[in-house]
Parts: C-alpha cells; structure tokens; sequence
C-alpha cells in the first residue's frame, strides 16, 4: 500500500511530473531545432555522401540517450515523495505500526517503479519514432537486451538519486538539486556534445560516470546495425572512431567498453550505493 501511495502520489502532481520530464523535453526540443541537423552534417563528412538512413541513425544515438536520461530524472521526481515526506509526515509514519524498514523500501521500490514506467514510455516513443522513419527495429534478442538495459538503467539512476536524497533535508534544497542534475545530465550522457569532442579530462569523467554506460546500451542496440551498414565500405577505424566519438563505446586505453562491460558498471553501482544508503541511513540514526 505504501509504495502504491508513492507512485500514486507521484503521477498525481503534474508539476512533479513535468519537471522529472523537463531535461527530456529539453534534448528534444534541442535536438529539433539545433543538435539534428548539425550531427546529420557531421555524419555526412565523416562517411562522404549523403544517405536517408542518417538521420535516423543521428535519431537513434540521441534519442538512445534521452531513455538513459529518463531512467534518472524519472526515479528523481519519485525520489522527492520521501523528501517531501521529511517535512510533512515523518512523525505520523514513526508513530503508525508499520517499521521504519518498509517505510524505506517503499520509497526505494516506489521510486524504482516510477522510474521504470517513465523509461518504458519513452524508450516506446522512440521505438515509434524509428519504425516511423524506415529505422531497423531491434531483434527479438535485441529487445531481451533492451528490457535489461531498461531495468539495470532504472535500478542504477535510483540507487544514486536514492543516495543523494538521505543528504537532502528540506523539498526546496532537493529542488536545486534536481536542477543541478537536470542541467548536467545531458552534457554527461554526451548528448549535447558528442563525447569525442570533449577535453580528455572531461572524456574521462564522463566514461566514469555510471549512468553514461547506460546511455551507451541503449545507443549500441538501436543504431549500431544502422551503423555497420551506412560504414559498410568505410575502413573499419572510421567506424571505430566514429562510435567513441559519440558514446557509443567508451575506450580505457587499449581495452573498448561493451555492452556485457556496460551492464557490469551498471550492476556494480547498483549494489555500491544501495549499500552506501544503507550505511548512511544506520549510521544516521
């Protein structure tokens, strides 16, 4: 009941609601007016001619991002329930019968649902939009992948913002830190700029950042069968080159990322800083 209440109470507040999507609408919107056009351009020079599958492919890296990006602002908005919950309930939920652990894992299993609805609806909507325009829907193995990269990119986003929130002790100082994530997200998924364009050091921190191996799923299952066939007649390290450049592989000196290597960062953080709240919440108390 209590984690019903929870996403009940989320998708309720359609200000909440709005706001977990607005980094979302800004990548598309973005994306619309500003980033399409100028990655199709780039795509077309790197391979030399012109072909109507660029822009899906351009489609795809992006919009492959922006479900990574769901997975943490979705379970962010959920996450503001328990924060709320601080200032305004706190004393009537430690005084009713139910522990102080359900309390918890509704919040965590709460949050972790929100965020999964939100993240199969926008991976939904890019899907339609690849179907739409001639795009290569994935394989029924490739959707067994997709479906774990969903769950793994929502378990890992709510474990972080999950983190964050016991730090947190007021709704408006979690509303600045919602901003701050919802402004930084996208230059870290390399969705505003390509990774490859970035100073090493900032490659570095953005290969580092767990949440950017999820954005890299995505991207490999919905555009690298795309890829392989616009590169057909290209040499391989153009190809290479090209994947690195735009996250959808992440180089570690001689070794390159995929998507198995992915799903164990993933994993990792999962059980890294589910463990760390623990900690904190026991050592709180």
């Amino acid at each position: 009941m209590l984690i019903k209440r929870n996403i009940l109470l989320f998708f309720r507040d359609r200000a909440n609601v709005f706001f977990s999507l607005l980094a979302v609408f800004i990548i598309i919107a973005l994306y619309a007016l500003f980033l399409g056009d100028a990655m199709e351009e780039s795509l077309a020079q790197v391979i030399g001619f012109e072909s109507d599958k660029i822009g899906v492919i351009m489609a795809s890296l992006t919009l492959g991002g922006m479900v990574a990006v769901t997975s943490v602002t979705g379970c962010l908005g959920a996450v503001a329930i328990g924060v709320s919950d601080k200032d305004t309930a706190a004393k009537d939920f430690h005084t009713s019968p139910v522990s102080r652990k359900k309390i918890t894992q509704s919040y965590i299993l709460g949050s972790a649902a929100v965020g999964f609805i939100m993240t199969l609806a926008a991976l939904a909507t890019v899907l339609a939009y690849i179907a739409l325009n001639g795009g290569l829907l994935p394989s029924a193995s490739d959707f067994a992948r997709l479906f774990l990269t969903v769950v793994l990119s929502v378990l890992c986003g709510n474990s972080i913002v999950f983190f964050l929130s016991l730090f947190v002790k007021s709704l408006n100082a979690f509303t600045s830190l919602s901003t701050i994530v919802g402004t930084m997200i996208g230059f870290l998924m390399g969705i505003y700029v390509p990774v490859g364009q970035f100073p090493e050091a900032v490659q570095w921190v953005i290969k580092c950042f767990p949440m950017t191996h999820a954005a890299s799923m995505f991207r490999q299952i919905l555009a690298d069968a795309e890829l392989a066939a616009l590169f057909e007649n290209a040499p391989p390290e153009t190809l290479s080159a090209f994947r690195e450049t735009f996250g959808v592989v992440f180089s570690y000196g001689e070794y390159v990322s995929g998507f198995w290597f992915s799903a164990a960062v993933l994993s990792v953080t999962v059980v890294v800083f589910y463990a760390a709240s623990l900690m904190v919440m026991k050592f709180a108390r």
